[in-house]
């Protein structure tokens, strides 16, 4: 009888942030798939589970799916995690959730840790209606992207690196205009924690004068409604 895949959200910043049942999950699968096992290595030693690890992330993950498949079909229960958050947001599990599903696989994915949720509803921005776009095309596509969402009446999430924000907030402005909301979020749930609202300019002119550091989550209110 075949295994199941669990995809299993982890804490994006405090330890504490992870459910009862995430725990329990990692302690009683046959093997955690992690997507830096050093990383993941900090998490399960706070929490004294002992389960095997494995590498699995974007640079190996077309090479690795096919095995895990095989275990998982062979009667292996296998759990996915990220460093931060839950797998296939912006990090790797795409890949192996469809070739699971596809394989008639039970792929069943706890509720649980995310940044983009927190970013948004402490925005103080609209989020009843968003659109998540994750990282922009760093290159290609970026520009043809950004005209495409000036148009979009919905709030937007993107994360960003702190060494692209400014460059990031100073395009949104081009395309979005200088006195569109945002909300940058930094550091979700660590102790650093912080949340810096204004317009797009006033935030970018913050940000050039002040390094941003750590993760950010950048919310973007959507054009107004014609």
């Amino acid at each position: 009888m075949a295994g199941k895949l669990y995809i299993v959200p982890t804490p994006v910043g405090n330890l504490e942030d992870i459910t009862l049942r995430a725990l329990r999950i990692l302690r009683e699968v046959d093997l955690i798939l992690a997507e830096d096992t050093r990383t993941s290595s900090v998490l399960l030693k706070h929490y004294d589970i002992h389960t095997p690890l494995r590498s699995h992330h974007k640079f190996n993950e077309h090479q690795t799916v096919g095995v895990i498949k095989e275990k998982i079909l062979a009667g292996q229960h296998v759990a996915l995690i990220s460093d931060a958050g839950t797998p296939g947001i912006s990090d790797p599990g795409f890949l192996l959730s469809r070739t699971c599903t596809e394989e008639g696989i039970e792929v069943e994915t706890l509720p649980g840790a995310t940044a983009c949720i927190p970013a948004i509803v402490s925005s103080g921005l609209p989020c009843d209606r968003f659109c998540f776009e994750g990282f922009l095309p760093v290159k290609k596509g970026r520009q043809t992207l950004l005209k495409a969402l000036s148009t979009e009446t919905r709030t937007m999430i993107f994360y960003e690196s702190p060494y692209r924000l400014v460059k990031t907030l100073d395009q949104l402005a081009e395309y979005f205009g200088p006195e569109r909301p945002c909300s940058v979020a930094r550091e979700i749930s660590k102790k650093f924690e912080e949340h810096r609202r204004g317009t797009l300019a006033s935030v970018a002119d913050h940000f050039r004068e002040t390094a941003p550091k750590g993760e950010i989550v950048l919310v973007v209110a959507g054009a107004p409604e014609k």
